[in-house]
Parts: C-alpha cells; sequence; structure tokens
C-alpha cells in the first residue's frame, strides 16, 4: 500500500524518483497485492494492480538512497543485510516520516477487515505526503 500511495503522491507532484517495495521474506514473491488492499486504494483511486511481490536482497542497498520499512521486525530483518554502516543507516521506519522520533511501526492489516487497511491507508498517506515534502 505504501508504494502505490507514494507512487500516486510522486506523479501528482512530478517527482524524480524511483520507488520499489520488497518483502523480508519470498513466501508471497510473485504474487499481487491482497485484495483488500487493492480494494481500499482502488476507492482513493490508486491502481497497485501492477505490483508484484519479491524479496529485499542486498543488491537494494546499492539500487535505491532510502529504504523505509514498516516495522521493528522489518527494520530488523533488514539491517541484519546490511554488508556496511552506509547500508544500514539508509533504513529507516517510514511512520517517521509523519511521526519523527516516535518509532512507530505500521500494523499489518492482513488478520483484520477492511477497516485495517483503512487505517493503514491513514497512515502511509500521512508519511508518504511528508516525505514528497522532503524530496522537493
Amino acid at each position: 500500500m505504501a508504494h502505490g500511495v507514494f507512487r500516486d503522491i510522486a506523479e501528482k507532484r512530478s517527482l524524480d524518483v524511483e520507488i520499489d517495495s520488497a518483502g523480508t521474506s519470498a513466501h508471497h514473491s510473485g504474487e499481487a497485492p491482497d485484495p483488500r488492499a487493492t480494494e481500499t486504494l482502488a476507492q482513493k483511486n490508486i491502481d497497485i494492480s501492477d505490483l508484484r511481490a519479491r524479496p529485499f536482497t542486498p543488491d537494494d542497498f546499492d539500487e535505491f538512497d532510502h529504504i523505509f520499512v514498516m516495522d521493528d521486525s522489518n527494520f530488523h530483518d533488514v539491517t541484519a543485510l546490511a554488508r556496511s554502516t552506509a547500508d544500514r543507516d539508509k533504513v529507516k521506519l517510514f511512520l517517521n516520516e509523519a511521526y519523527p522520533e516516535e518509532n512507530r511501526n505500521v500494523p499489518d492489516p492482513y488478520y483484520g477487515g477492511i477497516s485495517g487497511f483503512e487505517n493503514v491507508y491513514e497512515m502511509v498517506i500521512s508519511a508518504s505526503t511528508r516525505l514528497a515534502e522532503k524530496l522537493k
């Protein structure tokens, strides 16, 4: 969801950024987003039907200047793959963009109802908006 929301904001603001998303396991590789995420964002005119899951790899540290993670578990998993302090310093909790230094986690809405996806949308729209403002 964060990928789709930030991509939408970046396109509307004509930001020259490359956006990608990855998971911390290969369990869902190649799969489309959860239908509830797709539905939630479609209601906001954001299309994520083209996205497919892939695992995060150490090569991502070379490819990207900033690596945002959704929660403490992701932070641990991604920083464990860091090959250097420079790699590790690229990794940040995404919600710190909206709530600096609070180290808030984006909850996984998978086991909840559609309201959990709406809640996550509200979190990622806030962080995405702040990030876009920073990158102007």
